[in-house]
This record gives structure tokens, C-alpha cells and sequence, in this order.
């Protein structure tokens, strides 16, 4: 599967988001989805992941509440919804496919090229 992530870009603190992962092929909705963020000079982390039907639902304590992930397998396509964002939201985020579920990025085997949040104080 290939993966295409959009709709970073530069918010005040405060302000919402929504990422995109776009993906190919016709086997989307065979694949758990996640999205992991890297800052400078800091390792990626994870974020979320959605299981295949949508139904299950994993989050970093640092962005509960605030993030919601979301998926629609007719479209082929993965969201990221982020509200009350905060400077340290900035990263480049990556959108990435794995056969399970799992907050592990080890466990994703399929990566979207990234789309950088920047978030203004």
C-alpha cells in the first residue's frame, strides 16, 4: 500500500488541523492505520492508531482529548483531526500502515512521505 499525507501547515496555539493520509490499492482496510510525529531533534513518536473497522481507538497521553483519529474505507483515506494545538505539537507527521495493532512504529511496515505541523505561540 502506498500512502500520501496532507494538510500540515502553520496554526497559532489554539488552533485545529486536519491531516489526511490518502492510500492506494484496494486493501486499505486490511491494514491497522497509525499516525507517529517527529520534531527536530527528537525521536518519532507515535500519536494514534485506528483498527481496520474503526471500532478501536489508541492515543498518546499527550494528545488525548484533543486528537481524534478517524477512518473511511470506502474513501481509502485516514484522518487526524487536532484541536487546541500547542508549540509542542510541532513535528512532522507521518501517516503509516502495519498488520497490527500496535503504537510500536517497528510494527509499521508501509510510510507516507510526512507533512509538517507547525504550531505559533
Amino acid at each position: 500500500v502506498q500512502l500520501q499525507a496532507s494538510g500540515g501547515g502553520l496554526v497559532q496555539t489554539g488552533g485545529s488541523l486536519r491531516l489526511s493520509c490518502a492510500a492506494s490499492g484496494r486493501t486499505f482496510s486490511s491494514y491497522v492505520m497509525g499516525w507517529f510525529r517527529q520534531a527536530p531533534g527528537k525521536e518519532r513518536e507515535f500519536v494514534a492508531t485506528i483498527s481496520r473497522n474503526g471500532v478501536s481507538t489508541d492515543y498518546a497521553e499527550s494528545v488525548k482529548g484533543r486528537f481524534t483519529i478517524a477512518r473511511d474505507n470506502a474513501k481509502n483515506t485516514m484522518y487526524l483531526q487536532m484541536n487546541s494545538l500547542k508549540p509542542e505539537d510541532t513535528a512532522l507527521y507521518y501517516c503509516a500502515a502495519s498488520r497490527v495493532y500496535s503504537s510500536n512504529w517497528s510494527q509499521y511496515h508501509y510510510w507516507g512521505q510526512g507533512t509538517l505541523v507547525t504550531v505559533s505561540s
